[in-house]
């Protein structure tokens, strides 16, 4: 029998679009955040991870194996090792610079993008998260901050002409995962002083103590710390969190709410915190969010709601099942001129 135009055509499933994680590396100049990538370049992983570059100086053996291209070019050039890593040199981060990245030298199991030592991590974050409406091949998986033990607290004290906030606190702030590195060149009370400063700044992110950037790779990569299976749920048990009333530096401060929230008057909050900047503390100060994220129970969801934020930019995203557990709203922020009644009291506004 001839086939008919009135035939059901066969249907042929589309493969899903496996996305490629991207890790970002920061910490300020000196840290150690180079050892790092040369000590994952050259270890035995079974992964094929694409090394990209935004920084560049004398010590490095893998940096000088590259040169930035002077006629404008995205990359100038690669070096392949042995262990199937990929390193490349690139004048721009962006999406859309990566994804092309990608198409000349085939996919990648991984990404790692280190930045500057003078960098800012959030609006490189913002690059690569939120992409979902774009179609990208890529997701940013997490920020790993490497720290200087002897030199930490001499960088985090360093004061700023325009009284901002300084880079290497905003690089802790943002961290995921933060590496604290050269244990060997202070005492152990040092240590201990500087663990307890670093989780007072941000004690969402977990600390591993490390001598030559050495690590267990898979406690910094494959995180998915800005999706719904996030290994970081935020908890409000920390010994390290910030309860007090007013304080300008940078801290971290979180609560539970047990009403439950409205989607409708929960956007609103968040965009007169995030956007608007409408929070005060009691000095009238405006209360800066630099990272924000949050387990939520929302009025007709019966799964948790998980909310992130950076900056401006968030996003809330539906997670596991309640179940019969109680149902509750936790809230972790970190930034400065933060006061957690005033916090709290202003969440509640969104409550049901």
């Amino acid at each position: 029998m001839s086939d008919s135009e009135d035939d059901v055509p066969e249907l042929v499933p589309i493969p899903p679009i496996v996305k490629i994680p991207v890790t970002i590396i920061t910490g300020f100049l000196g840290a150690g955040k180079t050892t790092l990538l040369n000590y994952i370049l050259t270890e035995q992983h079974q992964k094929k991870i694409a090394v990209i570059l935004n920084e560049f100086g004398e010590g490095s053996a893998v940096e000088k194996s590259m040169s930035v291209g002077q006629s404008g070019e995205l990359f100038e050039e690669w070096l392949e090792l042995r262990n199937g890593c990929l390193c490349c040199s690139v004048k721009d981060v962006g999406v859309k610079a990566i994804e092309s990245l990608m198409e000349k030298k085939g996919k990648f199991d991984y990404i790692l993008l280190e930045t500057t030592g003078l960098a800012d991590p959030g609006p490189i974050a913002s690059i690569f998260w939120l992409d979902e409406g774009l179609g990208s091949e890529i997701y940013l998986d997490g920020i790993v901050t490497v720290i200087d033990s002897k030199h930490c607290s001499q960088q985090l004290d360093e004061k700023k002409q325009d009284g901002s906030v300084n880079e290497a606190i905003r690089q802790v702030a943002l961290a995921d995962i933060i590496l604290v590195n050269k244990t060997d060149l202070v005492t152990k009370q040092q240590l201990e002083a500087i663990k307890s400063r670093i989780s007072d700044i941000n004690s969402m992110a977990k600390m591993v103590e490390t001598l030559r950037s050495k690590i267990d790779l898979g406690l910094i990569l494959d995180l998915h710390a800005y999706d719904s299976t996030s290994r970081s749920i935020p908890c409000t048990q920390s010994s390290h969190s910030n309860d007090g009333h007013i304080n300008d530096a940078v801290r971290t401060v979180t609560f539970e709410v047990e009403q439950d929230v409205l989607e409708d008057k929960l956007d609103s909050w968040l965009q007169e915190l995030l956007w608007e900047k409408s929070g005060r503390d009691r000095e009238g100060r405006t209360m800066e969010i630099m990272r924000m994220k949050g387990v939520l129970s929302v009025v007709g969801e019966t799964r948790r709601v998980i909310v992130q934020g950076v900056y401006e930019l968030f996003e809330k995203e539906p997670s596991t099942e309640w179940g019969s557990e109680r149902r509750i709203n936790r809230l972790v922020f970190i930034g400065y001129n933060l006061d957690k009644d005033i916090l709290m009291d202003s969440f509640r506004t969104a409550c049901l």
